[in-house]
């Protein structure tokens, strides 16, 4: 498996970084990478495109435990770059839309006491509201709405077209905006 993983483009092993990811717990759940600052080590060709997939050197990565892990050490930094980092390395990857895939959204309660639950498809669940919000970006040429949620950090999750829809479903109009609640807080995700 390791010889399948070098990477011949960038100079960068992926079998030694998913070796330090894994020594920095078991594989699964949010890492302490906020904290982490290591000294940037250049790009990989790895790339998360639209449709939530992985991709490193033109190949999709498949194996959703190493795709997880690599989501566990990702970080959106101010630079507004992705990086892949462990507590001693800092690598840059690219993203096309999102970090992650809303693949589906649940309502609880109603009016001011709703709860919007988001899950990606990496199985993580996040409720919106105002450490997690949701923003909508309006293409100025199609008009096109192109949906988010965050989920930690600044990794967002591209919201597939059936969520959003569920979504705008559950909005409510004031005046011309559409806006949808969460936690307290309330969303604009379009206009009328």
């Amino acid at each position: 498996m390791a010889d399948s993983l070098k990477s011949s483009n960038s100079g960068f092993d992926l079998a030694n970084i998913i070796k330090a990811a894994k020594s920095q717990g078991d594989g699964t759940g949010e890492r302490p990478v906020d904290k982490w600052n290591p000294a940037y080590c250049g790009e990989m060709d790895m790339v998360i495109r639209a449709n939530g997939s992985w991709w490193h050197e033109g190949t999709r990565i498949t194996r959703e435990p190493l795709v997880k892990l690599f989501a566990s050490i990702l970080r959106k930094d101010e630079d507004g770059e992705t990086y892949l980092v462990t507590p001693v390395e800092k690598i840059k990857i690219k993203v096309e839309k999102g970090h992650f895939t809303a693949i589906r959204v649940d309502a609880k309660g109603e009016g001011d006491d709703r709860r919007l639950y988001f899950t990606t498809n990496l199985d993580e669940i996040v409720e919106a509201g105002p450490a997690r919000p949701i923003r909508v970006e309006i293409d100025e040429v199609s008009g096109e709405p192109t949906p988010y949620v965050t989920i930690r950090g600044r990794l967002e999750a591209l919201m597939t077209r059936p969520v959003f829809y569920e979504l705008v479903e559950l909005g409510e109009a004031d005046g011309d905006e559409l806006f949808v609640s969460s936690a307290g807080e309330r969303f604009l995700i379009g206009r009328l």
